[in-house]
């Protein structure tokens, strides 16, 4: 029975086939997949894989993209899967992204397709869990692709569906994630000239979008700081060097970069401490210590001078009390970085999505590797709601914890903004003589 969901063909997509594309159109298509997003959703959230894993969840894609009619291609960046849907007119290239993969996390949430899924996670036993509402995202974009391709013959272009693995980071040791999807070509043949992403988002109300030109989402550095002090029974301090009591001065030293060395006028900026490891026994001092955690910046040169100050201020802590210290910082993503000329262009698409429910938002703290997209070609970003309307937002369970969940009505409007940010932009670009804005 359960393949029968994944495989059902074209059923919800014949009978919009060769009508001319309407809101009234559009509203009946989305409704008519509904059920089956809300399906999709559910099975994979009971179903959940981590990043670089999403075997099974690449191959529900894979079916039901083939049983559209369109072209597919398995296995960019490990998992990926990339379709390629061709309109029945001359027009741009638009690339729409859902990211597939799970979290780590054990959840809690009593849903009767609640996980129940254990894997190993960088040598640990870990529940795995949809935590950041991934699953909603396959499932909104795989109902676009139903719908857009019951409008082939009328759509102006061509649509590209990225379906990207990782984007929660890959495993150590791996590369992964959208970068790895760039460098394997998936804005290529055909290239993308303009691309679409969204987020649910669990403090916002079902039915409403928030955007935000420019900067909308930070950037996002790991750092590691290993202390190498000198090891002494706990009982003579004074006999070793301390990296334990250094380390501890170090995270204190971190936060005076944010609240005394950084002009948060400009920008916010995030330094969080989130690994403290040394020692092995409660009465020796350790050799080492080791801290770690993430950075969170929105503007390019205040990132490079947050590195420069944590790499200063580790070393000369560590300095004063005759230890050394090695700091370490990768970058993670970029700014996710919304084209404002593009964010003004395609924003009556969004309040026809919503029916004028569409909000300025405040610059997240938060981090998305679509922003690897975004620095490659003009992009827009945006949050649709996934919290039951009237709920206090802080009383919802956060993104990346047991307690995630959404109020699945939400995802209509997903689907329905794709639709048309897709055609709406198509018809742009016929108006123009197919000549697209230079974005």
């Amino acid at each position: 029975m359960r393949l029968l969901l994944f495989l059902a063909p074209i059923l919800l997509t014949a009978t919009v086939n060769a009508q001319r594309i309407t809101p009234a159109s559009i509203d009946a298509a989305v409704a008519r997949v509904e059920p089956q997003c809300i399906a999709w959703r559910r099975d994979l959230h009971q179903n959940p894989e981590l990043g670089n894993r999403e075997f099974r969840t690449a191959k529900i894609i894979a079916a039901h993209l083939r049983s559209l009619g369109l072209e597919v291609r398995e296995n960019v960046a490990h998992t990926g899967v990339i379709a390629i849907l061709k309109g029945g007119k001359p027009g741009p290239v638009i690339g729409l992204r859902a990211d597939i993969d799970a979290l780590p996390v054990t959840e809690r949430v009593p849903l009767p397709f609640a996980s129940k899924v254990k894997a190993q996670y960088n040598g640990q036993e870990v529940g795995v869990m949809h935590a950041c509402g991934h699953d909603t995202h396959v499932a909104m974009l795989l109902s676009t692709a139903t719908v857009l391709a019951g409008m082939k013959a009328e759509l102006a272009g061509t649509v590209k569906f990225i379906f990207q693995p990782a984007e929660e980071g890959p495993p150590a040791g791996e590369e992964g994630g959208a970068a790895l999807m760039i460098k394997e070509g998936a804005l290529d043949n055909p290239k993308v000239d303009v691309m679409f992403g969204l987020h649910i988002n669990a403090q916002t109300p079902a039915g409403q979008i928030k955007y935000r030109p420019g900067g909308m989402m930070a950037a996002s550095d790991w750092f590691s700081i290993k202390i190498h002090g000198k090891q002494s029974h706990g009982a003579q301090p004074w006999m070793g060097i301390d990296p334990v009591v250094i380390g501890a001065q170090i995270i204190e030293g971190l936060q005076t970069i944010v609240s005394r060395q950084t002009e948060l006028t400009k920008n916010a900026v995030v330094i969080s401490t989130t690994i403290f490891k040394g020692g092995v026994r409660e009465n020796i001092i350790p050799e080492e210590a080791t801290i770690a955690g993430t950075i969170r910046t929105l503007d390019t040169a205040m990132q490079h001078d947050v590195w420069r100050r944590i790499e200063r201020t580790a070393k000369n802590i560590a300095e004063a009390s005759g230890a050394t210290a090695d700091v370490e910082i990768a970058s993670k993503t970029l700014v996710t970085y919304n084209n404002p000329d593009l964010m003004q262009a395609m924003l009556p698409s969004l309040n026809k999505a919503t029916a004028n429910n569409t909000l300025l938002m405040d610059a997240q703290t938060g981090a998305e590797d679509y922003s690897f997209f975004a620095a490659s070609v003009p992009a827009l970003f945006f949050y649709v709601g996934g919290m039951t309307p009237g709920t206090d937002p802080k009383t919802t369970g956060p993104h990346h914890t047991p307690d995630f969940t959404i109020d699945e009505s939400g995802m209509k409007t997903g689907i329905k903004a794709f639709v048309y940010l897709v055609t709406d932009y198509m018809k742009q670009a016929t108006a123009t003589g197919g000549k697209q804005k230079t974005f």
